[in-house]
């Protein structure tokens, strides 16, 4: 089994903190391929930059997508996962769903623990996407800023856990889920401080992506999520523009 796992954000170091949570939990016999957006920003906290960073999904996915059995849209907020599932026929799993879903199957309720206040409108909008405003207790953010993107877990590591332990006790979450790809592998780190499951998007996602590969769903010649009728485009790369095309 080859999985693509794109990451939308331009910084390289957050590719690799994805990747290594990823294979942690990966099936034996599973292959993982990490493919960095070449434009953007260095990590998306905005609905505009989720706008951008969805772009380069699908350059990526138009790029490499007959190579592989599903992709992962390695971003918590999941920008251009729509888009994504209706242009290719391959399952996609958002960073941000397969958490929250995976969350679902854990407790009644789940709470998202983040490290930034700028990221939480755009979460909440991800929230209502997918039709969890009803599992999801709140969105819990630091205040203050960050030294460094690619260290922030290290930085912020024992203000996350508090800042859980409130979603547990204050929000009355069943599951935290610690949301954003700069805080890959910390559920593994501080699991035994939680009082209540808690839930790494990219380990998730991983074996999400994993079993819907598994089941071969059919690409959908019906519904919302068919693949629009053809047309022309321009701007764009050949592989995205002959997809638009059906060429």
């Amino acid at each position: 089994m080859r999985i693509l796992l794109i990451n939308p954000n331009t910084t390289e170091a957050l590719t690799e903190r994805l990747a290594v949570a990823a294979r942690a939990v990966a099936s034996h016999g599973t292959e993982l391929t990490c493919v960095t957006a070449c434009s953007g920003v260095p990590y998306i906290s905005t609905r505009s930059e989720a706008l951008i960073g969805g772009v380069q999904v699908l350059e990526i996915l138009a790029e490499h997508q007959d190579n592989f059995d599903a992709a992962i849209v390695a971003a918590f907020g999941d920008p251009g996962l729509g888009a994504a599932r209706e242009l290719f026929d391959i399952p996609v799993v958002g960073l941000a769903e397969a958490g929250m879903l995976t969350a679902c199957m854990l407790g009644g309720r789940f709470s998202i623990v983040t490290f930034a206040q700028a990221l939480g409108p755009w979460y909440k909008e991800c929230v209502a996407w997918h039709r969890l405003e009803n599992r999801c207790c709140g969105v819990r953010m630091l205040p203050g800023n960050f030294r460094s993107i690619s260290e922030v877990q290290e930085e912020k590591e024992e203000l996350l856990v508090n800042l859980a332990m409130q979603a547990v006790f204050e929000d009355e979450a069943d599951v935290v889920v610690l949301a954003g790809a700069p805080l890959s592998g910390l559920a593994a780190k501080v699991r035994d401080r939680i009082p209540v499951p808690v839930v790494d998007c990219a380990e998730a996602a991983m074996k999400q992506a994993e079993a819907l590969a598994s089941l071969r769903p059919r690409a959908p010649e019906a519904g919302s999520f068919r693949r629009p009728a053809p047309k022309p485009s321009i701007g764009v790369s050949q592989r995205l523009a002959d997809r638009i095309a059906h060429v």
